[in-house]
């Protein structure tokens, strides 16, 4: 009697252990990760910006016979700057003043805003040249705005 109510057991336990081996013999799913392939050969991967500074100096007339020399700086950028923004103009201090509206520079390696403001002129008569960027050689060259 006793070995008839171990057989149930027995053979439980044998079906489990199949089972149980049974569940090894499958390896689970694989994927496998990788890096995208590299560029074809003679294909060319995107520059980063590429930035050239150059300190120059150019004369400024600051009296009637007497020159100044300040120091300029040429930036080009490869790549386009964003369009300009849009500004709201605040009320004119005095009818001196004349507004220099916004423009983008280059700083720290990224293009950033500068907000317009009202200035007064150096001298009665002197006109604001606003900066510019203009297409140069497949770049964007940057050039200070002045007043003439």
């Amino acid at each position: 009697m006793i070995a008839r109510a171990m057989l149930p057991c027995a053979s439980a336990l044998a079906v489990g252990t199949v089972l149980l081996l049974a569940g090894c013999a499958t390896e689970p799913d694989s994927h496998v990760v990788s890096a995208p392939p590299p560029p074809a050969p003679g294909t060319v991967a995107p520059q980063p910006v590429v930035v050239t500074t150059t300190q120059t100096t150019q004369s400024v007339p600051v009296g009637a016979t007497t020159m100044q020399t300040q120091p300029t700086s040429t930036v080009v950028v490869t790549q386009a700057p964003p369009v300009p923004q849009a500004e709201v103009v605040l009320a004119r201090p005095s009818p001196d003043y004349v507004w220099l509206a916004g423009y983008w520079t280059w700083q720290d390696s990224r293009y950033e805003w500068m907000t317009g403001h009202w200035q007064m002129p150096p001298n009665p008569g002197a006109t604001w040249v606003a900066p510019r960027w203009e297409p140069a050689n497949g770049a964007y060259r940057f050039y200070e705005g002045y007043w003439n």
